[in-house]
């Protein structure tokens, strides 16, 4: 009974509290003459009071959220400025390196040029070289000719001094004779002599030619053979970076390309009875070979996804088995997961056609980019996209934004790349581009 009598109590202190703070009040409007009355009760007041109430609450709870935010804004804009300045120095090392790139075939040309001339010259000399043998030849036939002359010209002498022994009375008759032969004999000895100073003098000129011919395969060889060197250089570099990325070389590169790995054979040296010229064709025909396989791998590369799609981001899940983490259960992951803050800019990794734009199942919104030689890449989960399908893709063009779509527990990428229909671990990729900006850096 007490109890009962205590809780009446309270009600009666609560409603003689609710009745001093809202009494019953009357809100009079006057207009033109009339008077009306607004009776606000105790409820409606109560109620007015419980709105404000939750007004000014939430007001100071978004202030101070607001404050917070602004804070937390702060910290992440600090963030993105520091990787906005770790990006650009990394173009900047990009830029030298497609630079020195750029410096190093036109280095190539050049020299191709150089020795497409200095071929030229050494066909020109050959052909020199050939005449002059010829008129040697020719001048050799021509003393032999002479002597020969010369033989019978003793033989027809002896016949007329035996006839001239004989016949002592016809010595008037056959003395103008005698002159004429010896004067044809004397034009025929100065012939002769004239023929073999300029067989002298043929040789003289050849072995000249020979020496600056020699000198001159010596300057081109040197030179043939550092342009080898230096090709030779680079496409072993490049097919490190491709093993890097778990590829080989051959798959990627087409049938006539692989045919000029495919070389080899023992050493023989030239023998002396081929022409000085041929050694310097050889390394030519080397030296072409080289530039036309390393023009074949600098396409290749170009082509290559070796960049990361976003500028930071840290691995949320990697290549291979894994737990779902939807359902918990093991399964393939066939990509990457990469964790940025939302709305992050994702870029191709290298110039292809995009093959496909849109949503598609667990995926989200989703973009697969071609890239040639049987290479894909793929992006997942994307808040929006920035391509069309059919649109042909430059380096680091904007792709999409990063999200949460499709079959996703938060913010990230999801990144593949896919070799002739087989999906390769994008990360090594990613440490094969670092390899050659490491490389160039030193």
């Amino acid at each position: 009974m007490n109890m009962h009598e205590g809780q009446i109590s309270r009600r009666d202190r609560f409603g003689r509290l609710l009745e001093r703070w809202f009494p019953e009040r009357q809100v009079m409007l006057r207009t033109d003459g009339r008077v009306a009355y607004i009776q606000l009760t105790k409820r409606i007041q109560l109620a007015a009071f419980s709105v404000l109430l939750l007004i000014g609450a939430w007001t100071v709870f978004g202030s101070v959220s607001y404050v917070l935010h602004g804070q937390v804004i702060a910290a992440k804009e600090g963030q993105i400025a520091d990787a906005r300045l770790a990006y650009r120095s990394l173009l900047s090392e990009v830029v030298d390196y497609q630079n020195k790139f750029s410096t190093l075939t036109r280095d190539l040309e050049q020299n191709n040029t150089v020795m497409l001339g200095l071929v030229e010259k050494n066909s020109a000399l050959e052909q020199n070289l050939r005449s002059v043998q010829n008129r040697l030849e020719m001048t050799e036939k021509e003393r032999q000719q002479v002597i020969a002359a010369r033989q019978n010209l003793k033989t027809e002498l002896n016949t007329l001094e035996g006839r001239m022994r004989s016949m002592a009375n016809h010595n008037f008759s056959l003395k103008g004779s005698l002159d004429t032969i010896e004067s044809d004999l004397q034009v025929a000895m100065s012939e002769r002599n004239e023929a073999q100073y300029e067989g002298v003098r043929m040789r003289r000129q050849l072995q000249k030619l020979e020496a600056r011919l020699g000198q001159l395969q010596d300057n081109e060889l040197d030179v043939v053979q550092r342009l080898t060197e230096q090709t030779v250089k680079f496409v072993s570099d490049m097919d490190k970076v491709v093993q890097m990325a778990g590829l080989k070389t051959d798959t990627l590169l087409p049938a006539e390309d692989v045919q000029l790995r495919d070389q080899g054979g023992p050493f023989f040296a030239l023998s002396d009875k081929e022409l000085p010229g041929d050694g310097l064709k050889a390394s030519l025909a080397v030296l072409e070979n080289n530039i036309a396989l390393s023009n074949a791998l600098r396409e290749v590369m170009g082509r290559l996804p070796l960049s990361s799609p976003l500028d930071s981001y840290y691995l949320t899940s990697s290549y291979g088995k894994r737990r779902d983490p939807v359902n918990k259960r093991w399964a393939m992951h066939y990509g990457l997961d990469m964790g940025a803050p939302f709305r992050s800019t994702v870029y191709a990794t290298a110039p292809g056609v995009v093959t496909y734009a849109g949503w598609k199942g667990r995926y989200g919104k989703f973009v697969e980019i071609t890239h040639g030689n049987g290479v894909k890449t793929r992006f997942g989960h994307m808040s929006k996209i920035l391509v069309k399908k059919g649109q042909k893709i430059a380096f680091r063009d904007k792709v999409g934004l990063l999200g949460s779509t499709g079959r996703s527990t938060g913010p990230h990428l999801h990144y593949e790349v896919v070799f002739k229909g087989k999906s390769k671990n994008p990360l090594k990729f990613i440490k094969a581009g670092r390899h050659v900006f490491q490389e160039q850096q030193q």
